[in-house]
């Protein structure tokens, strides 16, 4: 069976699709995105994207290359946050725990009981499963998905024809 690097760009695109629906079923399912979660989701529609222009026949080289930017992209945007929760690095005041500059408030600010009541931290996990959190597992199947697009695209320079990607062969009878 041959793939050629037109196929395997679609199946890192329909990865990230796969991985964009499962972080909607997740906030469908009461686990709410922070901020951090959404800056990974955009990533993930611009790879999509390209998937869409690969199946309509658009030149294939440069959407396998924007392709992979954006997989490896949100990777590293999933290891960030990854780091943020774990305490390895400072992640943004605004979605941390890192507290308030309350110097700068005033009295009435203090004393309000209005404030955001669907406030995610972005330091705080929310799901795990095997001892990674959802940040972590996007990092894991995007470079994956990264890696997907890089040998597609390596497939497209040595062999620009057709297919190149074959199963091992089989011994003659």
């Amino acid at each position: 069976m041959s793939y050629s690097g037109k196929q395997i760009g679609l199946l890192a695109a329909a990865g990230s699709a796969a991985l964009l629906f499962a972080a909607f079923v997740f906030q469908a399912l009461g686990y709410a995105p922070c901020a951090m979660c959404i800056w990974q989701r955009y990533p993930h529609v611009v790879a999509i994207g390209m998937g869409l222009l690969l199946a309509i026949g658009l030149p294939i080289i440069p959407l396998l290359l924007i392709g992979a930017a954006s997989a490896a992209t949100t990777a590293a945007l999933g290891v960030f946050h990854t780091g943020v929760e774990r305490d390895w690095w400072e992640g943004p005041t605004s979605c941390t725990g890192s507290g308030l500059d309350m110097s700068s408030m005033s009295a009435e600010d203090l004393l309000s009981t209005d404030g955001p009541s669907s406030l995610v931290m972005c330091d705080q996990v929310a799901w795990e499963f095997l001892t990674l959190s959802m940040a972590s597992w996007n990092a894991v199947f995007s470079l994956v998905f990264a890696g997907l697009w890089v040998f597609a695209f390596g497939m497209r320079q040595s062999n620009s024809t057709g297919p190149s990607l074959t199963s091992p062969p089989t011994p003659e009878a």
